[in-house]
């Protein structure tokens, strides 16, 4: 008998540390004041960011991500980007995570994340970074593999997209909230923008496709312009 609760408490355990942390996940919690702060992190495959902003008015409070992997329990993360802290830019760090189908929890810091999605039904699931645009009819390429970055991050719901420099260690700026894709259109709604806080609440949405495996963005940006846009997914 013992040894069978023995193995019903190995298979528990290993049930919680062999779920993936591929989607979204939330955090929803009171500040010193009393103000309700959000804190919603994305999960690609190999990358990850997480940003946290006032759930009410959309005020951006902090971000930073990277790549990530996972190995038993434990989560081992190199930090490309920290608005708070460029010198953190580079470090490796390792901490325990406990993951179960619906909770994330950092039993270090005793933080609970609460799943939003798990990569579905996005057509969009990844991490994108900005390769090219056409201007004037023109196709304008850039190298991805630079240090100067411009990358999107998307779950099944959720997206984040994050302007940043590694060799500089500098923070340009970022946005984010909820998308949907239907009938080739890609819809996004803004829940924070680190530049600008008028932009949150507006919805977007633009035409995108898929060629040669390449997003093709096109539409207007949050000031009106126009644009179009060349993604390809990240795998390094």
């Amino acid at each position: 008998m013992k040894n069978i609760l023995i193995l019903i408490a190995f298979l528990t355990t290993l049930g919680i540390y062999s779920q993936s942390p591929v989607g979204a996940w939330e955090r929803l919690y009171l500040d010193e004041n009393g103000t309700e702060i959000r804190s919603v992190v994305v999960f690609s495959e190999k990358f990850q960011a997480i940003s946290m902003f006032n759930s009410k008015s959309g005020e951006f409070i902090y971000s930073n991500g990277g790549t990530w992997e996972l190995n038993g329990n434990m989560m081992t993360e190199k930090v490309e980007f920290d608005t708070q802290n460029s010198e953190r830019v580079g470090e490796i760090v390792t901490f325990k995570v406990e993951i179960s189908e619906d909770k994330l929890s950092l039993p270090d810091s005793d933080w609970h994340f609460f799943r939003i999605d798990d990569g579905s039904p996005g057509k969009l699931n990844g991490a994108w970074l900005m390769s090219g645009r056409y201007k004037n009819g023109e196709k304008q390429v850039r190298n991805i593999d630079r240090p100067r970055k411009t990358m999107k991050i998307l779950s099944g719901t959720r997206f984040q997209w994050i302007a940043y420099d590694t060799e500089k260690k500098e923070f340009k700026g970022t946005g984010g909230g909820t998308y949907t894709t239907v009938d080739g259109k890609y819809s996004e709604k803004i829940e924070f923008f680190s530049r600008d806080i008028s932009r949150v609440g507006m919805s977007l949405e633009f035409n995108f496709g898929i060629e040669n495996g390449d997003w093709i963005h096109q539409g207007k940006t949050s000031k009106g312009a126009p644009l179009h846009e060349i993604w390809t997914k990240r795998k390094k």
